[in-house]
């Protein structure tokens, strides 16, 4: 009889270590090598009539002979792509919100979820550098910024593992286009990799998330999945990293040697692991330790989670969507709504409004984003046009849309205001699915085709059609500014909604709009939350997590359809500072209904950080948050470098006339920059300024000079 050599709760280190020791030495070459993949995804991928996320997807481990458990994998990160579950607004929205606690928060409420949907691997955390806002799957990532993506995904990991869900943080490397992403080769060069690119990933590493997703794109000339550089010198070499690296779905890898190069799991299936690992083994071309050692990471952090107590004496099904969780999705979108532009439109009077024109075929539709692996269904959707209408009444609602621009004029020259809602959809941009590959990116839920003859059902088991992808247009669409037009003629207040996952040009149509407010794609509460934030119930406080540029040659250059990309230094507002250009809209930037002042900036050295403190006060009439951000100027004398950076953040909220201290910390290796004749990293001597600032162009309100 085989001893069983699974996990138990309350196991100490000391025995979860003997049990995989065990493990190791019971388990066949065979065994080993089936935890280093996913198992029956395509079947039960076809069996579900293409619909991702109908049941859980077991991505790695598992030996059922020794009692081993597998992870069974859900996507993000809007919430749990299973099921009806919370539908957050997206990582960019939540980017925008600045709030490290509220990230958390959502991670935990996206943990329990899961374990009530029976998974435990989220491939929630992505962090990928947003460096052009073309890029389709922008609305995953939080911003352009790498000290501002470090944490807010180390926050949501954090809040993800908290229930016992083993976190993975994705796409591993500089993936940061769609059309090509199976296929095209990044080169850069160290200090552009080192300091740009991969520091939010060692920083949400270090908070303690234990997986990583590969990237499919290549990497100056290898696959990521397969890359030794980054997996091994750069993952585990320089970082420490001891957790487990797993592929992104289908083409992660091509070769068995990515084992050796330090992928432990391929999934969904072994295509290319399985059989032919076993085989490179027994051949001698691969040796048996790196089948162990990929071994030991993959159950180390199963038994880690597995031997856990947890934190709810149960999850039962009814904890998703529930009444707490839709309350958070809400206050995210509160949150995260950044206020471009308000020349007095905003907030709007109730008590005088008496009628609105809601305008925009978007008003009234669902729109949470796009329609790839991230999609969640949630059980409700509150649209923009509900959200106005339950909060003034039905009688107080005009509409129209860009179909028929003299009806929606008519309906704005009936109105005291006009809220037009512009922007795109999953058709315009989202993550790019090729037409031979399906992860249920269809408008609707997978109908049930059980009663259709057996060929029918095979036939919309292979439909095939490409959806998302990067974006070709930077603008709103030419009927949206048309409809913009139309309703500036009427003279009455315009008020512009914008719902994108990343930054839009305003050139053309900004001055025609008494108001600007961008709502990204807010989830399942969108709605309520815009008709809050509207009305004043609710102060605007979000700030863009990327830049808004007034002309698109200020972007770095972007083509979809390259096969071969270099990423150099600059790119966001560092780039536009390079350049001495002014953005339309500064990453940083965000209005309030309130006022604020910040004085007696102290800096002091802690260790190896240095610890900053300022008095933040609410100078209005209103309760409102308050994003500070603090930057760092180096003495200029490295090339390149950024002349501005920020180095830290926080959000406070504040009564009318209340005042806080706010503490910042800035670790002294984030300062550092790489030196690539050493390949180490060194620490530019002089003076710092250290300065408090609103967003990135802005003049410094605060300042504090340290040597270094």
């Amino acid at each position: 009889m085989t001893a069983y050599l699974g996990p138990q709760r309350g196991l100490s280190p000391a025995d979860i270590a003997a049990r995989i020791d065990a493990v190791m030495a019971s388990a066949s070459l065979a065994e080993k090598v089936g935890m280093m993949s996913g198992k029956g995804f395509f079947e039960a991928f076809r069996d579900d009539g293409g619909l991702w996320g109908a049941r859980p997807y077991r991505a790695g481990g598992g030996i059922e002979r020794l009692g081993v458990p597998a992870f069974y994998f859900t996507d993000g990160p809007r919430g749990v792509a299973r099921g009806q579950s919370t539908c957050f607004p997206c990582t960019m929205a939540r980017g925008a919100s600045f709030d490290v606690d509220l990230e958390r928060r959502i991670g935990e409420a996206m943990s329990i979820e899961i374990r009530a949907q029976d998974c435990n691997l989220s491939g929630a955390i992505c962090i990928n550098l947003l460096r052009h806002p073309a890029w389709g799957r922008a609305q995953e990532t939080y911003g352009e910024d790498p000290c501002h993506l470090g944490a807010m995904g180390a926050a949501l990991g954090t809040g993800l593992q908290a229930h016992n869900v083993c976190a993975t943080v994705k796409h591993y490397a500089l993936n940061s286009m769609e059309n090509t992403r199976f296929k095209v080769d990044v080169s850069i060069d160290e200090r552009s990799l080192h300091e740009v690119y991969l520091p939010h990933f060692k920083t949400v590493l270090d908070a303690g998330v234990m997986s990583v997703m590969s990237a499919y794109n290549q990497v100056n000339g290898e696959y990521a999945g397969q890359n030794g550089h980054l997996l091994t010198d750069i993952l585990r070499g320089e970082w420490g990293f001891t957790g487990f690296v797993h592929s992104d779905w289908v083409m992660g890898l091509y070769k068995p040697y990515a084992a050796t190069a330090g992928l432990d799991i391929e999934n969904p299936e072994p295509l290319v692991f399985g059989s032919n690992l076993i085989a490179a083994v027994e051949n001698g071309s691969i040796a048996p330790q790196v089948i162990d050692t990929a071994c030991r990471r993959i159950l180390g952090a199963l038994y880690h989670f597995a031997c856990a107590e947890d934190p709810l004496p149960a999850y039962p099904v009814d904890l998703v969507a529930s009444a707490s969780h839709v309350a958070l999705a809400r206050e995210a979108a509160e949150k995260s709504a950044v206020l471009l532009a308000n020349n007095g439109a905003l907030p709007l009077d109730r008590s005088r409004l008496r009628r609105l024109a809601v305008l925009g075929r978007l008003a009234g539709i669902e729109n949470t984003g796009d329609n790839g692996s991230s999609r969640v269904r949630p059980p409700h959707q509150v649209t923009a046009l509900a959200g106005l209408t339950a909060a003034l009444g039905a009688d107080r609602i005009v509409t129209g849309d860009e179909s028929d621009l003299a009806a929606a004029r008519a309906a704005a020259a009936d109105a005291d205001a006009v809220v037009i809602i512009a922007g795109y959809t999953a058709e315009e941009e989202g993550e790019f699915i090729p037409g031979d590959i399906s992860l249920g990116q269809e408008n609707s839920p997978a109908p049930d085709l059980s009663h259709l003859p057996e060929a029918v059902r095979e036939n919309h088991k292979r439909r095939n059609f490409s959806i998302g992808g990067d974006r070709i247009d930077l603008g709103l669409p030419a009927d949206q500014r048309a409809l913009i037009e139309a309703a500036a003629g009427t003279g009455k207040p315009v008020i512009v909604v914008i719902v994108a996952g990343s930054a839009v040009l305003v050139e053309g149509w900004y001055d025609k709009a008494d108001a600007i407010l961008q709502s990204f794609y807010s989830g399942m509460e969108g709605g309520t939350a815009l008709a809050s934030l509207l009305l004043g119930d609710i102060c605007p406080a979000g700030r863009l997590p990327f830049t808004v540029a007034r002309d698109p040659a200020d972007y770095p250059a972007f083509d979809r359809n390259a096969v071969a990309v270099t990423y150099d230094y600059w790119h966001g507002y560092a780039r536009l500072a390079r350049d001495g250009k002014s953005a339309r809209y500064a990453f940083g930037h965000g209005l309030s209904y309130s006022r604020f002042t910040t004085r007696a900036l102290t800096a002091r050295r802690q260790g190896d950080a240095i610890e900053l403190t300022v008095a933040v006060a609410n100078t209005g009439t209103c309760a409102a948050d308050h994003v500070v951000l603090l930057w760092a100027e180096p003495p200029g004398t490295i090339n390149p470098c950024w002349p501005r950076r920020l180095a830290a953040f926080t959000r406070v909220s504040l009564a009318p006339g209340e005042t806080r201290i706010a503490v910042l910390r800035v670790p002294l290796a984030s300062l550092r920059w790489r030196d690539p004749a050493t390949h180490c990293w060194q620490l530019e001597p002089g003076q710092w300024r250290f300065v408090i600032a609103d967003n990135a162009e802005a003049p410094a309100a605060q300042t504090a000079v340290m040597a270094l």
